[in-house]
């Protein structure tokens, strides 16, 4: 069973997780089910700082022993920070994937996240 923590938001088709944070600043990581789903990370690519995206842009590759996958920014901005603990140490996505978050992003509208789900929304979604 999976963990869903109650102050986050949710992307319901590709499985990140969102915090909004002081200032427009929107920290990104995987859900606990997707981390689940891709099995155990050996390689994050995270995106460069200063980079511009836009919501729902991949900026974010994660490698597994199965498989690859990606991580969508869920809002439009720049990248204002990465967790960089993740090249040396991927799989501290797996051991807290609400802990190991994968980068931050300065929010230009933060009306783009009016899409994504609760905790309870995200779990009816995933558990069925």
């Amino acid at each position: 069973m999976s963990n869903f923590p109650e102050h986050l938001k949710y992307a319901a088709t590709t499985h990140e997780w969102v915090e909004v944070e002081d200032d427009a600043l929107v920290r990104v990581g995987i859900t606990d089910f997707a981390q689940q789903q891709l099995g155990d990370l050996v390689f994050v690519e995270l995106p460069q700082l200063g980079r511009k995206v836009v919501a729902q842009e991949q900026c974010v590759v994660l490698e597994s022993v199965k498989t690859a996958s990606e991580a969508y920014s869920p809002v439009s901005g720049e990248i204002v920070a990465v967790n960089l603990a993740l090249e040396d140490a991927p799989e501290l996505v797996n051991d807290d994937p609400y802990g190991a978050w994968l980068f931050c992003v300065k929010a230009d509208d933060l009306s783009e996240l009016d899409s994504l789900l609760t905790a309870d929304a995200y779990r009816q979604r995933v558990d069925g």
